[in-house]
């Protein structure tokens, strides 16, 4: 054997010996509505790679968002299997989800959920000083804010900001802790085309720059082609 092909054995080896940090087997979900059994996931199978840009892609109804709460630990599977990083969530207390929350997984909403009464920057940091960790921006993340394009704006409060700079700042919040997963829930909804299309750009910028693993939820093709990889879904099943 040469030692081309020796280095190329031991680099497969080594690619096949890292697990996706997201991966669901059989996961199930029925809402009781009334006397009726709503099944909003039917049997859903997905894995997601360290450093992969994933579009979930579905109409209303299609159970993305129900995905997207199960992987966040919002809210429990009927049945299946979740693991993120290797960790089952399944069985987890509401403390562990919390924790799963506050260190793994970051969350960027349609809506920004900015507080009001804080400027930009105490909007981000309010959720490093929520986990008991220092405040100070360290200056790898310093140069995120400039990668998102909101470090002269960290002073403002979210009614000075246009739509576009509330969503960069809501970003900039989900990854300030490093979670090792973003979620993004219909990221773009509430912005016009010029500004999705500039958010959109910054999230595969980051994915691109830093290696940061995205699983974004949404209803439009347009936005899905930013991703690195599309995933669909109908009446809860990928198809």
């Amino acid at each position: 054997m040469s030692d081309l092909q020796g280095a190329a054995l031991e680099s497969s080896a080594i690619t096949e010996s890292v697990p996706p940090i997201i991966r669901v087997r059989d996961l199930t979900k029925i809402y009781r509505v009334g006397e009726v059994d709503v099944h909003a996931l039917r049997g859903v199978d997905l894995d997601i790679e360290p450093g992969e840009f994933v579009a979930i892609v579905g109409a209303s109804g299609s159970g993305k968002s129900t995905l997207f709460h199960i992987l966040g630990g919002l809210t429990p599977p009927s049945s299946g299997t979740v693991s993120i990083g290797g960790k089952s969530i399944a069985g987890m207390s509401n403390q562990e989800r919390t924790e799963l929350r506050k260190t793994t997984v970051g969350f960027v909403f349609q809506k920004y959920n900015l507080l009001p009464t804080l400027s930009a920057e105490d909007n981000i940091k309010i959720v490093e000083f929520i986990g008991g960790r220092s405040t100070t921006f360290t200056p790898e993340f310093v140069e995120i804010l400039k990668l998102l394009g909101i470090q002269e704006r960290l002073k403002h409060k979210p009614r000075a900001l246009s739509g576009g700079q509330q969503q960069r700042v809501a970003i900039a919040r989900a990854i300030v802790k490093k979670p090792a997963i973003l979620l993004a829930d219909e990221p773009t909804g509430n912005l016009d085309s010029e500004n999705s299309a500039a958010v959109l750009g910054l999230m595969k910028d980051l994915n691109e720059r830093t290696g940061q693993t995205i699983l974004m939820i949404t209803h439009d093709p347009e936005a899905a082609a930013y991703a690195g990889r599309s995933v669909h879904m109908r009446d809860g099943r990928i198809v």
